[in-house]
C-alpha cells in the first residue's frame, strides 16, 4: 500500500479550549524539528495534524513521532477523491494485507455532513464490495480482526486501517520548566520522561566527584540525556556539578550514618540555586518511596527541609519492576546499568539512617561552613547540551 499521509491525533490537549492554539503550535514545532531531513510537510489544525509524506517511508516517520509528548496515536493514511470507486479500490488494497480467515469492519466518520452517502450507505457499499472480491474473509461488527476506517472530510476522503499508540500527554514546553536530578541510574531518566509527558521542559543536573567517579560515569549521563532528547524531539541542557570538595567534607565531618541525608540535602541546595537561575519552577527526582534509606518519608522530610521548591517524584509509588520495564521501553535501561558508579554509590554509608532526625542533622551541619563550597561548585559547572535542530518555517500550518 502506498501511503501519502500520516494522521496525527492529539493527546490531553484535546481537553483545552480557549488556549488550544498555543498547544497545537508547540506540538507542530516539535514535530517539524523531529522530522527534519525526511522532506515531509506538516499541517496542524485545532483537532488533528497531517504529515504529507511525499516519498518518505511512513513507518520511519511514525517511529520519529511516537515518542513526542502530545501525540496520542498515529495512522498511515491514503488521501483519495470523494468517489465511490476510489473508496472501493482503496478498501481492496487494504484487504491484501489481511490474513486469511480473518474478519473486518468498516468504520465511517462523516465530518462533511453534506456528503450524499450516509454512514450506513458507505459501510454497506464497501463491506459488500470487499466480500464480493475476496475469499476467506468475513464481516464482524463487534470484534473484528481489522478495521477499515473511512473519514469523509471537506477536502477529501482519508482511509486507513492501522492505529499506532503513542506517548500521549501534552506538548513539550507547555507545562513550565523543571530541573531533573539525573544520577545515571535506572530511575531518574524514567522520572524525566514521565514529567515531560505533562509538557514540562526539563534541564538536568548531575553531580560528579573526580577522581572518585570516572569520566565514563559522566559520559554515561550524557548518553542518557542524548537518548531523552532524541526520543522526545526536544533539546536538553545538562549541568555537571563538581562535587568532590563538598562530598569529601561531608564524609569527614558528618557521622557516617547521617552522611547520606546531609549529602542529599546539599545536593538539593545546589539544585535549588540552579533552578532559580534557569527559571525552573520545580525540581524532579527519581525517588521511590521506601526503595532505599534516603527515600523513606522521614528521610524525605529531613532532606526537603532545605528547599522551598516543590520536589516532584513521578515514580514515588511504583514497583521497581515497573520502573525497569519503563526504562526498557524508553531505551535507557542498557545505558543506566553500565558499571560506572556515581558519587552517591561510591560514598554510600555502611548503615544509613532510615529515620534521620532533622535536629541531629542540623546539629552536625551547622559546624561546617558549606556556603563557600556551594558557591564554588555553582561557579564551575560544566555545560553539556544535546544537538539542537534549527527551527524552520519551511512547513505550512493551519492554525
Amino acid at each position: 500500500m502506498k501511503y501519502d499521509h500520516i494522521l496525527v491525533r492529539y493527546g490531553e490537549m484535546t481537553l483545552k479550549t480557549k488556549n488550544r492554539k498555543m498547544f497545537v503550535d508547540a506540538l507542530r514545532k516539535t514535530m517539524i524539528r523531529s522530522l527534519d531531513g525526511f522532506g515531509v510537510k506538516v499541517k496542524a489544525n485545532r483537532d488533528r495534524a497531517y504529515i504529507e509524506l511525499y516519498d518518505a517511508d511512513p513507518y520511519e516517520v511514525m517511529d520519529s513521532l511516537k515518542h513526542i509528548t502530545g501525540i496520542l496515536s498515529v495512522s498511515p493514511v491514503v488521501k483519495i477523491d470523494k468517489t465511490d470507486e476510489a473508496m472501493k479500490g482503496t478498501a481492496l488494497n487494504f484487504v491484501k494485507d489481511f490474513k486469511d480467515n480473518s474478519t473486518f469492519k468498516i468504520e465511517v466518520k462523516r465530518a462533511d455532513k453534506e456528503y450524499p452517502l450516509k454512514t450506513f450507505d458507505i459501510q454497506n457499499m464497501l463491506g459488500g464490495h470487499v466480500l464480493e472480491h475476496t475469499d476467506n474473509i468475513a464481516v464482524d461488527v463487534k470484534n473484528p480482526d481489522y478495521q477499515i476506517m473511512v473519514e469523509v472530510r471537506k477536502d477529501a476522503i482519508y482511509m486507513y486501517h492501522e492505529v499506532i499508540r503513542c506517548v500521549g500527554g501534552l506538548p513539550a514546553g507547555t507545562g513550565g520548566r523543571a530541573l531533573l536530578l539525573l544520577s545515571g541510574g535506572i530511575d531518574s531518566p524514567v522520572a524525566g520522561f514521565e514529567i515531560m509527558k505533562k509538557g514540562v521542559e526539563i534541564e538536568a543536573i548531575h553531580f560528579h566527584s573526580p577522581p572518585y567517579t570516572s569520566p565514563q560515569a559522566t559520559d554515561k549521563v550524557k548518553q542518557l540525556v542524548d537518548i531523552m532528547s532524541e526520543r522526545t524531539g526536544v533539546d536538553i541542557k545538562l549541568h555537571i556539578v563538581p562535587f568532590t570538595e563538598l562530598q569529601t567534607t561531608l564524609y569527614d565531618k558528618i557521622p557516617d550514618n547521617m552522611s547520606m541525608t546531609s549529602t542529599r540535602r546539599i545536593m538539593l541546595m545546589v539544585a535549588e540555586r540552579l533552578a532559580r537561575k534557569i527559571d525552573a519552577e520545580a525540581i524532579v527526582n527519581g525517588e521511590n518511596l521506601g526503595q532505599v534509606a534516603s527515600q523513606t518519608l522521614t528521610s524525605m522530610h529531613a532532606i526537603n527541609a532545605v528547599t522551598s521548591y516543590p520536589v516532584l517524584r513521578p515514580l514515588l509509588t511504583l514497583e521497581k519492576n515497573e520502573i525497569v520495564t519503563m526504562a526498557k521501553e524508553y531505551n535507557t535501561y542498557e545505558t543506566s546499568i553500565m558499571p560506572f558508579e556515581d558519587c552517591c554509590t561510591i560514598f554510600k554509608p555502611k548503615a544509613p539512617k532510615t529515620k534521620p532526625s532533622l535536629e541531629k542533622v542540623l546539629k552536625f551541619e551547622t559546624k561546617v561552613d558549606f556556603e563557600p563550597m556551594i558557591e564554588k561548585a555553582l561557579e564551575n559547572i560544566e555545560m553539556y547540551e544535546t544537538n539542537a535542530k534549527e527551527d524552520t518555517n519551511a512547513f505550512d500550518s493551519l492554525l
